[in-house]
């Protein structure tokens, strides 16, 4: 969040800058942990695992409110990557921080206002007085626990777009010696990004690792330990996902990222050349997983994101690039064909990996694909009618997986615990009012990115975050990863990166 305009403060004691680096060391302890565990605790789908993903959310936003009263209040100016925020980002950035505190409430209100309360041993509802005008919901128990998700989330990402804007120690001796180092001047991306990046990098390569591990060896418990209450084969898991698609959704959101910070990393010339390869082969796992998993949809957005991918970094020349190093004409020939010599091998290496391990079940797997989406066509039709009864506050965050069952056509027609679409899923359950503020909070976080006054990305790497993410939405016209934690937990820090960046510099 960015710092209102100036006001009377307190005076400014050591002690609170003490305080402030004290709880920014602390928002970097819990940011790593909550990026490693929330794929390897079987992708955060327990309950236990989702309460301490809250309970960390909750205390980042405890942090983070730290932060920002020291500022307020106390004056506070730390060295930050948005020093310079023009009053346009500043009111786009205050609008969608409206809008991240409107959805947690409007889950709120909802689950105070609820019309029922459902009674899983009787598989009924129990009925209540609610206030009509008002955003309610069929099923308090779970608009309840959407709520304490949401409101954990929200915390984690203004916790983390925060965190992410100011300097390490190494940036800010830099601006003091008066070196100007401005965000358009900076080789790389920030040193916390850097080091952020390196954490989902790595551990997204050891996960894709497992994940093919236990599929050779068609162990069907979940990190070689537990065995699922559903899919209990192997080839319907991947890794600590005990449904494969969730797995392929996780890997084809990270990839393309780590693709994009691999390309950055070869514009820091010597710096970190040893480690360069190494953020490539774990991208190229990363991308063949999606494949091995041998699910229709996450093969499908992993060949076109392989496709969009290696085509905008290969044909694009970087011309700062050269200028920053002093290159002559032939050693930049040379930079870019190495660069394309080592696209080339990311690709043939992504397909050669995934078609060697996964085609030979996902082929027939593909010939099906029409009847799979059939299947879930017939779906999306019995739960359109709730859309329709419902059309501005639905039928309450997650009440869908018991209203569902008004609406079967016959006893024997599926009962599915998600639809399988989460855009006509979230339409249903949160209605056009509330549905309406998810998007417009990603248009919002869209519009600030092409203002002034944040940190200046390098175009390529907001494409990588921009395929990524987009994947992911594709993957919810047939499937749910905006239900599965670690899943969200990771297009939030793409957000969170996505909030920081800005078209150029404020001048």
């Amino acid at each position: 969040m960015s710092d209102p305009t100036p006001r009377k403060t307190r005076p400014l004691l050591a002690r609170d800058v003490q305080v402030y680096r004290l709880c920014e060391d602390l928002t970097e302890s819990l940011i790593y942990p909550m990026a490693v565990l929330s794929p390897w605790a079987f992708g955060t789908t327990d309950g236990w695992a989702m309460w301490v993903m809250n309970g960390a959310g909750y205390a980042l936003g405890l942090l983070v409110l730290a932060k920002l009263l020291i500022r307020w209040f106390k004056g506070y100016r730390p060295l930050r990557w948005d020093r310079r925020e023009t009053p346009t980002r500043r009111k786009l950035i205050s609008t969608l921080a409206g809008m991240t505190i409107a959805i947690p409430i409007y889950c709120l209100i909802g689950a105070i206002n609820a019309r029922a309360t459902y009674q899983p041993d009787m598989l009924g509802f129990d009925y209540h007085e609610y206030i009509k005008w008002l955003p309610t919901s069929f099923d308090s128990a779970n608009t309840w626990f959407v709520f304490w998700c949401s409101a954990a989330l929200a915390c984690s990402f203004w916790a983390i777009r925060d965190w992410l804007l100011g300097k390490t120690a190494a940036e800010e001796r830099a601006e003091r010696v008066k070196l100007d180092l401005t965000p358009d001047e900076a080789p790389l991306l920030p040193g916390r990004w850097r080091r952020l990046l390196w954490v989902l990098t790595i551990n997204g390569g050891l996960l894709g690792v497992e994940g093919i591990i236990q599929r050779l060896a068609n162990c069907p418990k979940l990190l070689f330990m537990v065995l699922p209450t559903v899919h209990q084969t192997a080839d319907t898991q991947f890794g600590p996902y005990a449904y494969r698609s969730s797995a392929a959704q996780y890997f084809n959101l990270l990839w393309p990222v780590s693709l994009g910070f691999w390309r950055l990393l070869q514009r820091g010339g010597e710096a970190g050349r040893n480690s360069r390869p190494f953020a490539l082969i774990c991208a190229s796992i990363m991308a063949a997983c999606p494949i091995i998993s041998t699910t229709r949809g996450g093969a499908l957005v992993s060949f076109a994101l392989l496709a969009l991918a290696t085509f905008f970094i290969a044909i694009t020349p970087d011309r700062a690039e050269a200028t920053a190093q002093g290159e002559r004409a032939g050693v930049k020939g040379s930079n870019r064909l190495r660069t394309g010599l080592a696209l080339g091998i990311f690709l043939i290496g992504s397909l050669a990996l995934g078609i060697l391990l996964g085609w030979k079940t996902l082929k027939p797997r593909m010939a099906q694909i029409s009847e799979g989406y059939d299947y879930r066509e017939r779906m999306y039709q019995n739960a359109a009618p709730m859309a329709a009864d419902y059309p501005v506050y639905g039928i309450g965050p997650g009440a869908f997986v018991h209203v569902f069952q008004l609406y079967r056509v016959a006893t024997s027609t599926y009962w599915p615990p998600e639809l399988h679409n989460d855009w006509l899923e979230a339409r249903i359950s949160f209605g056009w009012v509330g549905s309406g503020m998810i998007l417009g909070a990603l248009l919002v976080l869209e519009i600030s990115g092409f203002s002034y006054g944040g940190i200046f990305g390098h175009w390529r790497f907001g494409v990588m975050l921009g395929l990524a993410m987009g994947g992911c939405m594709v993957h919810a016209l047939f499937d749910f990863p905006f239900q599965i934690y670690s899943v969200v937990f990771l297009f939030l820090i793409w957000c969170a990166m996505a909030g920081c960046l800005s078209r150029k510099p404020a001048t």
